[in-house]
């Protein structure tokens, strides 16, 4: 008999039952689509993948993650107290860096040139006055006279040209300088006229010399006073600069010993130790630190207030002194070569225009005078101020007598009592003895300002190098000591 045995049912997980599986990467099930597998290549289309983190999210988050350890946070605080001693180093050694250079500036720089700017209005009037002085002598005129207003025009083209050096291109002062320059052609050139015409006997040099004084007093002379007055404000701002407290740097020497203060307290509250070595010295480094910038500037804030109270202050007030004396001498001759042709309305009055400027000029000098005095803090600088008023009140004597000489027709007489020779007792003695006066006190001064300018330029001297290393020493200091207690854990 024949057997047949039935076949066995396919089992779910068997091939071509009903689990069966299809393709790979999917299932299958009866009367169901088929579904992706999760755990093949690719993601399920239409589901949303989460985004990728990136590097700086993942770093903050292991950074959280350390913070909740011990190690972790000392890793932190002596990063964070390395960052902050190091740049309170680097803010120290930039603010001082950037004072110091002032402070050069002031004593190699503006000063110098303030003085030059001055010198070179000074040159000016002076040659003005030797001008109309060896006029008044005709073709007698002296050869001291002759050469005092070659060496005066010489003094202010070398003076010119050196502010010309180190002024900015394209500058306002450059501008100054460059038409000063050609002014002084100009100028010097009506002055040989008028002498070669005065020599000649012809009026007409009177009227060249003339307006080689209007090319003075109405262009050169303002000109150069605006140059003496932008130098003035070059040197005020240098010295604003020099003289500032660094408080940036200050309040970050605060913040760093705070911080320090705060890592040992911690520091002791958690292993009863009182000290930290390397927090110590990081301690004592920044304390140095801080200490030494606020002496430093203070010295030297000390020394540059006291050179401008003591140099500055009264050169500027000489210098203006000087500057009158000369405008005085220049007016006092040049009334004698107009002989009145110049005239000016004061108060109803119609006089002499170079008479009343003269007078003008006498009482600044005299206000000058005695603000110098005053400004004076010693008796090697008192003693040519007043030697310089004694010969003031002198010459405005002889300037009297001069004038009522010239005033009742005795031209000659005049002119032996402004430009004659000793015995004549002539005012130039006056002017003579005033100048020289007061070029000493200006000497005397310049030396008082260069003593204490060094004396503040030098309390800065070695701050920003010093400042820079001894950071360095208490980042190390910091991170040491933070190591120290790191090294107990391993």
């Amino acid at each position: 008999m024949t057997s047949t045995s039935s076949a066995a049912p396919l089992s779910p997980g068997s091939p071509g039952g009903a689990g069966a599986s299809g393709p790979p990467g999917t299932s299958t099930a009866p009367g169901l689509p088929a579904i992706p597998s999760q755990t093949g290549r690719g993601s399920a289309p239409g589901v949303p993948q989460p985004p990728r983190r990136t590097a700086f999210a993942e770093g903050v988050d292991r950074l959280r993650a350390s913070a909740t350890t011990e190690p972790g946070r000392l890793r932190i605080i002596g990063a964070l107290l390395a960052a902050l001693v190091v740049a309170f180093g680097a803010v120290t050694a930039w603010q001082m860096t950037d004072r110091s250079s002032a402070a050069d500036d002031v004593l190699h720089n503006s000063q110098p040139l303030s003085s030059a700017a001055a010198d070179i209005y000074s040159s000016l009037a002076d040659a003005n006055t030797a001008a109309s002085s060896g006029f008044l002598a005709g073709g007698d005129e002296t050869a001291a006279s002759r050469e005092r207003y070659q060496k005066d025009i010489r003094n202010a083209a070398a003076k010119l040209s050196a502010a010309a050096t180190n002024s900015e291109p394209d500058s306002e002062a450059a501008r100054t300088i460059a038409d000063l320059n050609e002014r002084l052609s100009e100028y010097t050139g009506y002055i040989e006229r008028a002498r070669a015409n005065n020599r000649l006997g012809f009026p007409v040099g009177g009227s060249y010399l003339r307006l080689a004084n209007e090319t003075m007093q109405d262009r050169m002379l303002p000109q150069a006073e605006k140059l003496y007055a932008k130098e003035n404000q070059r040197l005020a701002s240098d010295y604003a600069d020099a003289t500032s407290y660094p408080w940036a740097a200050i309040g970050l020497g605060v913040a760093v010993l705070g911080a320090l203060g705060w890592a040992q307290r911690r520091n002791y509250r958690r292993t009863n130790r009182v000290l930290n070595h390397g927090l110590v010295a990081a301690t004592a480094t920044a304390t140095v630190v801080l200490l030494w910038l606020v002496a430093g500037q203070s010295f030297a804030r000390s020394g540059l207030n006291d050179s401008y109270d003591h140099g500055i202050r009264s050169l500027n007030v000489l210098h203006n002194a000087r500057i009158a004396s000369l405008k005085a001498r220049g007016n006092e001759n040049l009334t004698l070569v107009a002989r009145g042709a110049e005239t000016v309305e004061v108060n109803g009055e119609v006089v002499d225009a170079y008479d009343h400027d003269f007078e003008g000029d006498m009482n600044t000098l005299g206000k000058g005078l005695a603000q110098a005095a005053r400004l004076a803090d010693d008796q090697a600088g008192k003693r040519p101020v007043t030697s310089a008023v004694g010969g003031m009140a002198e010459w405005r004597s002889r300037h009297k007598e001069a004038r009522a000489a010239y005033e009742l027709g005795d031209f000659q007489q005049a002119l032996a009592r402004v430009i004659g020779d000793k015995s004549d007792k002539p005012t130039g003695e006056c002017f003579d003895a005033v100048d020289t006066a007061l070029k000493t006190a200006i000497g005397h001064e310049q030396t008082e300002f260069t003593s204490a300018a060094e004396d503040g330029r030098n309390a800065m001297t070695g701050l920003p190098v010093g400042a820079a290393i001894l950071a360095v020493l208490g980042a190390a200091g910091a991170v040491l000591g933070i190591g120290r207690r790191l090294s107990e854990y391993r």
